[in-house]
């Protein structure tokens, strides 16, 4: 009787933690959390508590279940007062998950590249929903996307916004690469701005890649030499075509393999340079003895 089940009213994260030589590490935990509080704040879910605490639940659930490389899914929902759309005063839960999964688009995938469809389904527009927040209800519009897409034998699929300009896969961003230069686009394009995407990009500017944020057309994905597709599930997933036709030779390009091995050498804490992304979890005895 959830005011979530019936009406998708709640905000969620999607985090890993990557087993590193000290040990597993939650990749941007506290922004991950960060986020997720001001996603409920959006639609005036206030989360019952603070940033530090959900930081604290999250390592711990790690931890308990003995998890070294895993996926955290925290979540914040209304549960039941009211079964009006207004939820009046619905108590405001919380929640948090982790399991193993392994590559969202498959190990194959991950390293030759997956072959997406353009749905027929657009991405609602941001004046619509918070685009910038990972609300329950808005991932309906992602799942019609995908199903067809996997009904059609595609890996993935690729939303399209009301402008008929690029926005997204079902759960992830879009990069293209033409002539060096790295191309995404940004909030307008009615994307969920990733804290992966937010990863490449500074990635690419200390890599002394060079970037564009505009609008990218489906001409553009056609004529490209290179694009990938980023997210926490997804992390940095190479595309080799679109609807039959090959980006590029159809092989991951020389810019997408060079992040994807510097995203997966700082998620697995081999570069000091990026250890403020990574949370430690610090085994228990470690705790206690800190208190």
């Amino acid at each position: 009787m959830s005011h979530t089940m019936h009406y998708g009213s709640g905000c969620f994260e999607g985090i890993k933690c990557y087993l590193t030589a000290d040990g597993p590490a939650i990749f941007r935990l506290e922004d991950h959390i960060r986020r997720l509080v001001r996603s409920g704040a959006l639609y005036g879910i206030e989360t019952p508590f603070s940033v530090e605490e959900l930081v604290a639940a999250c390592e711990e659930v790690v931890r308990v279940n003995d998890l070294q490389n895993c996926y955290i899914r925290p979540i914040v929902f209304y549960g039941f007062d009211t079964l009006g759309v207004h939820p009046n005063n619905c108590p405001v839960h919380a929640a948090i998950a982790c399991f193993n999964w392994g590559a969202y688009l498959g190990e194959d995938g991950l390293t030759h590249g997956v072959r997406i469809t353009v749905s027929s389904w657009r991405k609602f527009h941001y004046s619509s929903f918070h685009c910038v927040a990972k609300g329950n209800g808005q991932y309906m519009n992602s799942m019609l996307a995908v199903r067809e897409a996997k009904a059609q034998g595609f890996d993935e699929a690729l939303l399209l916004n009301m402008e008929g300009n690029i926005a997204e896969g079902s759960g992830n961003n879009l990069f293209i690469v033409k002539d060096g230069i790295l191309h995404t686009n940004d909030r307008t394009a009615s994307i969920l701005m990733g804290i992966t995407r937010e990863t490449v990009l500074q990635m690419a500017q200390d890599e002394g890649i060079p970037v564009e944020i505009s609008d990218l057309t489906l001409e553009q994905l056609s004529d490209a030499d290179e694009a990938f597709f980023t997210g926490t599930a997804t992390e940095v997933t190479p595309i080799r075509e679109v609807d039959g036709r090959l980006i590029g030779d159809g092989k991951p390009g020389k810019i997408t393999t060079h992040l994807r091995g510097l995203y997966f050498d700082i998620v697995h804490g081999r570069r000091a340079e990026y250890h403020g992304w990574l949370h430690y979890v610090q085994e228990e005895a470690v705790l206690r003895d800190a208190h």
